[in-house]
């Protein structure tokens, strides 16, 4: 479902609504451009809860792989996750 930002001024009860009870997330756009999406908290959860799976699994194979590589010029699992996260 995808709605202007002034559609969804008018019904934002519906658009939570919808969310939570049918699992429908909404994109909302400003100025014919996306910008946010309403999802179910729960969703929204699970998304992150995913996220940080398959962050952790990328950071375990680049230190596998590191690892097979050798030491040299390498950083720690700690100081890659830092990495990561500052470029967000």
């Amino acid at each position: 479902m995808v709605e202007s930002m002034a559609e969804v001024r008018r019904h934002l009860a519906d658009v939570i609504d919808r969310a939570r009870r049918d699992d429908t997330p909404t994109i909302i756009t400003r100025r014919g451009k996306s910008e946010v999406v309403v999802v179910d908290i729960d969703e929204y959860r699970r998304l992150c809860e995913a996220a940080e799976r398959l962050e952790d699994e990328w950071l375990n194979r680049m230190a596998d792989e590191a690892e097979s590589e050798g030491t040299e010029e390498s950083v720690s699992l700690e100081e890659m996750a830092a990495l990561l996260r500052s470029a967000h």
